[in-house]
């Protein structure tokens, strides 16, 4: 798959001695919940990267903070293919205090978009190398500290889904209500059609 690669982040990462990172966009819905405590804690999009300080990068045509998470973030099952299969990646974020585990349990993530950039520490400059939506999110909870995984599908799973809708007025009509598209489909549904010349 080709990719629109800034110019300053190919010289970048043409030098003896890169410092590559990744960037991921959880976009979680904006809202407040309470934590274990029953304080009010704020939840809406994440967003993180695999530096050791906060960064703002230049994501979706705006300037974002990303939230530093150094080797706590992993990324599983990044492969770059041909053709249009849909792939899928593991994001894990590890070293989590147990205090937030019930807000992350509480939290409707799953269809939630997911982006994930690929950049290099000295530049500005990234490029997206994944889009999808979030599908399972598995929690191992140890003593003191506990990790999150979370698996992202590829946006090409919708081609291999049904839709569930039907060909039926009955159906089109709740989603289109007045639309008469289908409304002779079943007065024509068991006629038979002859296409081309009619024979002498």
């Amino acid at each position: 798959m080709s990719r629109d690669i800034p110019a300053a982040l190919l010289t970048a990462l043409s030098q003896p001695e890169i410092q590559p990172f990744y960037a991921v966009e959880l976009m979680f819905d904006p809202r407040t919940v309470t934590d274990v405590n029953g304080d009010p804690f704020t939840v809406g999009p994440l967003r993180l990267w695999t530096g050791t300080s906060d960064r703002v990068i230049e994501v979706q045509g705006a300037d974002q903070t990303f939230t530093a998470t150094g080797g706590l973030l992993s990324i599983g099952g990044l492969d770059e293919v041909s053709d249009l299969s849909a792939k899928s990646i593991q994001l894990t974020l590890s070293g989590i205090n147990t205090s937030i585990l019930s807000i992350a349990l509480q939290e409707p993530y799953q269809r939630r978009i997911c982006r994930l950039y690929f950049g290099e520490q000295s530049v500005d400059d990234v490029v997206q190398i994944f889009a999808g939506k979030m599908n399972t999110m598995s929690i191992q909870d140890e003593s003191t500290s506990s990790s999150i995984t979370l698996d992202v599908e590829s946006n090409l799973i919708e081609l291999e889904r049904s839709s569930g809708w039907r060909y039926t007025n009955e159906n089109h009509q709740s989603r289109y209500s007045g639309d008469t598209f289908f409304s002779y489909v079943q007065t024509i549904q068991d006629q038979q059609v002859a296409w081309g010349r009619k024979s002498a």
